[in-house]
């Protein structure tokens, strides 16, 4: 097990489960060497003025994963703790989803490491266009398509379009996740949350699981809209959390309320009929599902044995490390990975794209019975192999997608 007095880098995370994926597949060197290192990677200077007349320099990153299936496809992250490190390991992320839900994308990620709640609207849409214009030479609908992540949202992507756009005229699908005015598309805003819910619910029979108890560690766009479709279904949220601290109550929480609040950006703990905790409490409370919805890297060898769930559904990237994900499996607790739960997203995105190139808006109900379609069949081929193999859910999820770009590259040639 891996000393938690040495911190667990995200990329030395993500190549872990790689290599026990590779090593089930029996994949030679080649072929493992040629997957886990990213195509490209840029670094870019951003420089903003601030308005109060202060320049401030911030870094930008892309990194272009694998694109042997189809364009690059990731979101863009401006976030302290958007660094290379974090990026590299969320674009490799992004190759292993979209191959496990079998769409036609590769694998991106891109940041600037910067707190976007510290900024200004003006100042946010002057640094999204500087950044945009420093990597636009990498981008494109047929190369790079860029998608909100944390610290970015519609608006943001509508930036994104407009400053790509100045270049290369009226491109809607350069970016998905943009308002629906601009060529969004229905059910895209919500989409990581409402697919996390479809994976519940085929879990929860497939498992024998309950949703009595529910906790949601981020109550985001992903963890906000989660929580309201589990509570569509029946489930109980007891308890949630933002970037200020987390609420409690067994009685559970009136999801639609504090959405509202989330929407206006207020302080889950200004709500008073709810116990205080901190964000750490709020992972070691007993409950039926853990869904950790923010940042990653926030199950660990040091708090896995005080995991009390029944069961972990990953909505956010990468929030269990390798020495949590040891801990969990000796304790019979099974972690639902982020490539499968959380896919959600990009599979909506690539409606996006699509009815973009089409020109052809699809309405709610098709974005909807489509999305949950592809997510089904990919939970059932997960849990299939799961069951049979008698592997973790993850090294099953890494086995379909990493075979899949695996042949991918080879017949494209890549090892000639």
């Amino acid at each position: 097990m891996p000393s938690e007095q040495k911190k667990e880098s995200p990329t030395d995370t993500v190549s872990h489960f790689f290599d026990v994926a590779a090593k089930q597949l029996d994949l030679s060197e080649e072929i493992c060497q040629t997957l886990i290192k990213p195509y490209r990677e840029i670094t870019v200077e951003v420089p903003l003025r601030r308005n109060n007349g202060q320049l401030d320099l911030y870094t930008g990153y892309r990194v272009q994963h694998n694109g042997s299936r189809g364009p690059y496809k990731g979101g863009m992250r401006f976030h302290p703790t958007a660094d290379i490190e974090d990026v590299r390991a969320l674009a490799a992320l992004m190759t292993w989803k979209t191959a496990l839900v079998n769409i036609p994308f590769g694998g991106a990620k891109g940041g600037v490491t910067c707190n976007a709640l510290e900024l200004e609207r003006n100042e946010l849409e002057r640094l999204t266009r500087i950044f945009t214009s420093k990597i636009s030479l990498i981008l494109g609908p047929q190369r790079d398509i860029p998608a909100p992540d944390m610290g970015t949202d519609a608006q943001v992507m509508a930036w994104m379009m407009d400053e790509y756009g100045k270049r290369h005229g009226h491109t809607p699908e350069i970016v998905t996740g943009k308002p629906i005015e601009l060529g969004g598309s229905i059910g895209r805003n919500e989409a990581t949350g409402h697919g996390t819910s479809v994976i519940i619910t085929e879990a929860i029979s497939d498992f024998n699981l309950s949703c009595d108890k529910v906790v949601i560690q981020g109550f985001g766009n992903v963890g906000s809209h989660a929580a309201l479709y589990l509570e569509k279904m029946g489930a109980k949220i007891i308890a949630i959390s933002d970037y200020y601290g987390a609420i409690h109550n067994p009685n559970g929480l009136p999801i639609q309320e504090l959405f509202q609040y989330a929407a206006e950006r207020r302080p889950l703990t200004d709500y008073d009929d709810a116990d205080q905790i901190s964000n750490q409490e709020i992972l070691e409370l007993e409950c039926d599902l853990l869904i950790p919805a923010a940042i990653g890297g926030v199950i660990t060898g040091e708090n896995a044995n005080r995991i009390q769930a029944s069961a972990i559904f990953e909505a956010a990237n990468s929030p269990t490390t390798i020495s949590g994900e040891q801990v969990l499996a000796n304790r019979g607790i099974p972690v639902f990975p982020d490539i499968l739960v959380n896919a959600g997203g990009v599979i909506v995105s690539y409606f996006e794209w699509v009815q973009n190139i089409q020109q052809f808006r699809w309405d709610a109900n098709r974005v909807e019975k489509e999305m949950k379609e592809i997510l089904v069949k990919a939970y059932k081929n997960v849990s299939e192999i799961h069951k049979s193999k008698g592997i973790s859910l993850r090294t099953a999820a890494f086995m379909v997608g990493v075979s899949r770009v695996a042949k991918s590259t080879e017949l494209r040639g890549y090892l000639t």
